[in-house]
């Protein structure tokens, strides 16, 4: 459980009380299903992380809503775009394990985060990650619902594949981009879960594995 839930769940639980010795009982009945939802939504369940080295996992629970090239400081990159809705787990993960070389906040719209174009416009947390021999970008993305990301790390700082990094309160979106030579897993439609779901594989990753392979044929065959 996130923290937050907590607090939004106590001071419902206060207003139920408030509400019910003010007028009737059965009022409170409303506050405390809010506060029931509250600490539903700050669910943070622990997750299986993938130990095969080079695998990106999903950053969060959601819906896959788009795969595609996209053209990044005039480089071209794969974007993967996952919708989180206020069903979801809202907890963030780290997609690979490296170190944080960059933080970047933006400020922006809250526009719907079903909308590519709410990846450019929208209040959002650019994080860029270094691992497995390559950059890795993240962001975090406000929905129409979401005022307030939290990214509880800093530049420098160590991340383990799959590590809790932040919180999207509410409706939100999260995107990763990654270098073209990557080996997409994923398709628009499925469901992914943070930190469990591989999302794609670093292509350093699947050279090394073949390469092992290749040794393993040729000293078999000796």
């Amino acid at each position: 459980m996130v923290r937050d839930g907590y607090y939004y769940a106590a001071l419902f639980f206060a207003a139920a009380l408030l509400v019910g010795w003010l007028t009737a009982p059965a009022w409170a009945v409303v506050p405390v299903l809010f506060a029931a939802f509250f600490l539903w939504f700050f669910r943070d369940p622990e997750r299986a992380i993938p130990a095969t080295a080079g695998v990106v996992v999903s950053p969060g629970d959601g819906k896959v809503t788009e795969v595609s090239a996209v053209l990044v400081n005039a480089a071209e990159r794969l974007r993967i775009s996952i919708f989180l809705s206020v069903f979801d787990v809202h907890v963030n993960r780290s997609p690979v394990a490296g170190v944080i070389r960059d933080v970047r906040y933006q400020r922006g719209k809250y526009l719907n985060a079903m909308n590519p174009v709410s990846a450019e416009h929208n209040e959002q947390n650019i994080v860029t990650v270094e691992g497995d021999g390559q950059i890795v970008v993240f962001k975090q993305i406000a929905g129409l619902l979401a005022r307030r990301i939290v990214f509880t790390k800093k530049i420098g700082d160590e991340v383990k594949r799959g590590e809790r990094v932040g919180l999207i309160k509410f409706g939100s979106r999260v995107d990763v981009l990654l270098d073209r030579s990557a080996t997409v897993n994923v398709k628009v439609g499925d469901r992914v879960k943070g930190g469990a779901s591989v999302l794609a594989y670093l292509s350093s990753s699947r050279e090394e594995l073949a390469t092992v392979g290749r040794e393993v044929v040729r000293e078999g065959g000796r």
